[in-house]
């Protein structure tokens, strides 16, 4: 019996241990896990600070036609402040976007001369100028301070907004009903913004901030987005314009 107890005994504390053992080892890994994650990740200090990479400069031009089929350049706006955002003239979310938060930033600004808003056509085989045209007549959107673009070919637009304007990727819905719902594409909903410089200086989803998901994160997250970027704007229009265009 005392051989059969003290087996037990050993087995037991065999058992105990391997598991001591099992726990050191896995508390070194992970240490070295997270020492090693933290050498990837970059401080949390001055998180509000400005940085380059919270800005870049527009290196590329963009030509197209706004809606009253005049030929215009992206780089005809050096020298103004501009918002440029993506749409399409069926996208539902895009209605409701421009005729809400973009219309309040079009009237909030629209007396400031050196102001512009830019809609760039994530759709230029549908969106030809007289939908444009359309489209900005039910807006009220005047041609020399609010254009809807098309830049004409559909992989080079695309690549422009995604590459040269760091928008989300682009996606063409396949689902019939989907496309029936909700248009061709899915796109970058956020506005960007531009200064006199053709730097880009900042971007503000006003839709992802109102959408269920982001009253979750935070009741205040639209009204606090959309304070800053209107503050943003009248920041860079307070700005002493640049040399001659």
């Amino acid at each position: 019996m005392k051989n059969k107890n003290l087996t037990i005994a050993l087995i037991y504390g065999s058992v105990a241990l391997l598991c001591a053992a099992i726990v050191a080892v896995s508390m070194w890994l992970q240490s070295n896990i997270t020492a090693k994650t933290a050498e990837r990740l970059p401080a949390a200090v001055d998180t509000g600070k400005e940085t380059k990479e919270q800005w870049f400069p527009i290196t590329n031009d963009l030509t197209a036609v706004n809606q009253e089929n005049q030929p215009v350049k992206l780089s005809d706006l050096r020298g103004k402040v501009w918002v440029v955002a993506e749409f399409f003239a069926v996208c539902p979310r895009c209605a409701s976007r421009n005729g809400a938060e973009l219309h309040e930033i079009y009237d909030e600004f629209k007396g400031d001369p050196d102001f512009h808003i830019a809609c760039i056509s994530v759709d230029p085989v549908a969106d030809k100028s007289e939908k444009l045209a359309d489209y900005a007549k039910a807006l009220g959107a005047d041609s020399k301070n609010w254009w809807f673009l098309n830049a004409g070919d559909v992989k080079a637009t695309h690549q422009y907004l995604e590459h040269e304007l760091k928008f989300m990727g682009i996606r063409e819905r396949i689902d019939p009903l989907d496309v029936e719902s909700n248009g061709r594409y899915a796109h970058d909903m956020a506005f960007t913004l531009v200064d006199r410089d053709f730097n880009v200086i900042g971007k503000w989803n006003l839709t992802e901030a109102k959408s269920e998901e982001g009253q979750k994160v935070d009741p205040d997250l639209y009204k606090k987005t959309r304070q800053e970027l209107f503050e943003r704007i009248r920041k860079e229009l307070a700005k002493n314009k640049t040399a001659e265009k």
